[in-house]
């Protein structure tokens, strides 16, 4: 599998030498979001806003108002948990083109409690206007930039930064409201989002081994979530369905799907692995998705609760976990 770095530095350095109404402001944290290339290829555009995300939101819809597009990048918890008022005064209920990219989503950090967005999707779900985006790989990030400035309306895209890996065909652009189709089945219709995508491609190809058909589909759209390849797959998986997410279990992907579920009124079971509903402790991503069960073996005991049956995998029959050690040279700290 390709590993691409610092994906989303190169996007928005070519994307604003094409848009010169772009304007990238930065919460303080400019090489941390991959902002830093932006900066200095066009720094009449760049605003570091400062320790100030409730001036930066309030800022950017001013910007908004004037004709600019304003792309802004923090870390996922300043921007909703922060800043939650001026992110719902000042830009949804106006309906502004405001591009929030929001970094370190729920496990991607081992900053602890104070910087991991558990339950961002939750909240800015429950904002009329809203468009969630998130990312899954290196061709979700690349092409992020272009399907959120496609929208009419204020958008919040869970990034991912650093050394990624490319899961999906460079020319396999994000569509709004449509995911993609990773294997196809009737016996479990398997929904996955952002990082854990990954991890359920760990154990797809092992189910089929033990006979069990999976209808796999990596979602990207989280609002609006209207997607019909969502509906039929749910209706046609003969055991039930599972999601996967990188978030806490209440408001995520699979709140999304349960509320397809109960709304088409589908007698059919579905499990959710997500984080409980509990705040995580500071480490890796790969110690906290084992811990707090969102990876590869979470969804094998999700698929043995689903099914009722012992299908004897052992870790040695998952396909090894992408190892990555790059360190972005401009990126000093973990966090």
């Amino acid at each position: 599998m390709e590993t691409i770095s610092r994906v989303h530095a190169k996007a928005l350095t070519a994307w604003g030498g094409e848009h010169p109404e772009a304007v990238v402001l930065s919460g303080d944290l400019t090489a941390s979001c991959e902002a830093d290339g932006f900066r200095d290829a066009y720094p009449d555009r760049f605003l570091s806003m400062g320790l100030a995300e409730q001036n930066m939101l309030g800022f950017a819809a001013g910007l908004a108002r004037e004709g600019l597009r304003p792309h802004l990048h923090t870390f996922a918890v300043f921007m909703y948990r922060r800043a939650l008022d001026q992110f719902e005064m000042s830009i949804a209920y106006p309906n502004l083109p405001v591009r929030v990219f929001g970094f370190l989503p729920g496990v991607t950090t081992p900053g602890g409690a104070s910087h991991q967005a558990i339950n961002d999707i939750a909240v800015l779900r429950s904002l009329p206007n809203m468009t969630i985006l998130e990312a899954g790989d290196a061709t979700d990030v690349e092409s992020m930039l272009p399907l959120a400035n496609s929208i009419d309306g204020p958008v919040y895209c869970r990034m991912l930064r650093g050394a990624l890996p490319r899961i999906f065909p460079a020319e396999d652009k994000l569509v709004l409201g449509r995911a993609r189709s990773l294997s196809e089945g009737d016996d479990i219709a398997l929904f996955s989002t952002g990082i854990c995508t990954e991890e359920a491609m760990r154990v797809v190809h092992v189910l089929k081994e033990r006979g069990l058909s999976v209808r796999h589909l990596h979602v990207t759209t989280l609002k609006p979530f209207d997607d019909p390849q969502v509906l039929e797959a749910c209706r046609t998986a003969r055991h039930g369905v599972i999601t996967m997410e990188n978030h806490t279990r209440v408001g995520g992907l699979g709140a999304c799907v349960a509320e397809t579920i109960a709304e088409n009124g589908l007698g059919v079971r579905q499990i959710r692995v997500a984080l409980d509903d509990t705040y995580l402790q500071g480490a890796s991503p790969k110690f906290l998705m084992k811990r707090y069960n969102i990876d590869a073996g979470a969804l094998v005991r999700a698929v043995e609760t689903l099914i009722g049956r012992d299908l004897a995998i052992s870790e040695a029959d998952i396909s090894q976990a992408r190892i990555d050690t790059y360190i972005d040279d401009k990126q000093q700290e973990a966090l």
